[in-house]
């Protein structure tokens, strides 16, 4: 494209271009040509050419997906919908000339720009793993995806160091490939973010019973190589050495903004991307979504929302907000599903002063209700499915635990084998917990 040129067709109205095709980019482009059938609309991506969903990569490493069925999205829907694509990956940023600049020299010029960046792993301070050149991996993008089914056939043992989300979904797909793993959470029980110790030890025996080493209080303190430089092994706080041939680390994600740290015009970042209540940067025509975007919250205190469903939500207003739209984002109401190997979880909203928890005798399933001064604030439910929004609206009517015991079953999806059974929850509630 050569130097920052004027639109090439003058009879657009407006160029918009989207740096990210994740969730929040993909949602705001259809967003953008649903209400301007003539701006044009272009999409920069240096991971992939299509929008795909990330939280099925596990199903793709497991080969119950093809990659081509992890894209939402017919390939020529971006066609029908005039949306240009761009592989690449922008490594310059001139607001003042409205101006992008790619790592093969090419340059972009927008309008109006929307950075939709995402999460980038977060890197790890072990001794040795600067010399490590190969074995090595996170299980965020595509590149991890193909790095990891490379690797896979050559691994007899692997170690996953990090206790949330994406490690045990590397860790269920190494075991899918029969590859032995150690599975390492420096904290006393399985993922203590989401879970309190009860359920984290449900999901640690239920871990257990797939065959995975799980070592709770672990960190590691050394990475070590072959001599051709393959991972051959770790060493934790705790003097134990484990061998491996893939090292996962799944140890959290950040914003990725690190690039903006080093263009030529930076907007205000703090851990992510510093934006008002209408998704404006400091950057006069550049707005930012999704997970790069760091918001304030009544407080003052800094909020990141790392999750898709936020995601999708925030792009869809930010391309409002573009065109021109009065947008006051709110954050909605926590809210999060995942399956932690064969244990469905449902959380919705936060933690409260107080909680009921009761495991259903016999099963890998249980209920968690918080609450603060009489009014349910959260749910933490383990093994079997919920339509969180009964969970929403009795969060919003700041209904008493005892209402929502007696209106449960309300919330329960009808689906074959998946119903808890709730006699014994009430039974336990009744009689105090």
């Amino acid at each position: 494209m050569g130097r920052c040129h004027s639109r090439v067709d003058p009879s657009l109205s407006m160029h918009f271009v989207i740096v990210g095709n994740g969730v929040a980019g993909i949602t705001a482009a259809f967003a953008l040509r649903k209400r301007d059938a003539g701006a044009r609309i272009t999409v920069i991506s240096g991971e992939s050419d299509y929008f795909f969903s990330r939280t099925a990569l596990m199903y793709a490493f497991m080969d119950r997906m093809d990659l081509r069925d992890l894209e939402p999205f017919e390939r020529r829907t971006y066609d029908d919908q005039r949306i240009e694509r761009i592989r690449g990956w922008v490594i310059d940023l001139n607001a003042g000339a409205r101006c992008l600049r790619l790592g093969d020299g090419r340059e972009v010029r927008y309008d109006r720009l929307l950075l939709a960046t995402g999460s980038v792993p977060n890197t790890a301070p072990w001794a040795g793993l600067a010399g490590v050149t190969a074995g090595v991996t996170q299980f965020v993008s595509l590149q991890d995806l193909e790095a990891c089914e490379r690797l896979a056939p050559s691994t007899r043992r692997a170690v996953v160091a990090g206790g949330g989300l994406i490690g045990v979904e590397l860790v269920e797909c190494l075991v899918h490939h029969g590859i032995e793993v150690d599975f390492l959470v420096r904290e006393a029980w399985y993922w203590p973010m989401a879970l309190a110790k009860e359920e984290g030890e449900i999901i640690a025996a239920h871990i257990r019973k797939h065959g995975v080493k799980l070592h709770l209080g672990h960190e590691i303190v050394e990475v070590q190589a072959d001599a051709g430089g393959r991972v051959r092994g770790v060493r934790t706080n705790q003097e134990a050495a484990f061998a491996c041939q893939i090292l996962g680390v799944c140890i959290g994600v950040r914003p990725g903004v690190d690039w903006l740290r080093q263009v030529r015009t930076p907007p205000a970042l703090g851990r992510g991307i510093a934006v008002s209540a209408d998704f404006r940067t400091s950057l006069d025509g550049v707005w930012a979504a999704g997970d790069c975007a760091e918001f304030r919250k009544p407080d003052g205190s800094p909020l990141v929302e790392q999750i898709w469903y936020s995601a999708k939500r925030q792009g869809e207003l930010a391309a409002r907000a573009m065109l021109g739209d009065a947008v006051d984002y709110q954050p909605p109401l926590f809210y999060n599903s995942a399956k932690l190997f064969d244990i469905e979880y449902t959380t919705v909203g936060a933690a409260g002063e107080g909680s009921f928890f009761h495991q259903v005798p016999g099963k890998e399933s249980s209920i968690r209700i918080m609450y603060t001064e009489g009014a349910v604030t959260g749910f933490n439910m383990l093994g079997s499915r919920w339509d969180h929004t009964w969970f929403e609206r009795w969060i919003g009517e700041r209904r008493s635990p005892a209402f929502v015991m007696e209106h449960l079953h309300l919330a329960q999806f009808d689906v074959e084998f998946g119903r808890l059974p709730l006699a014994s929850a009430r039974a336990a509630f009744g009689g105090g917990g």
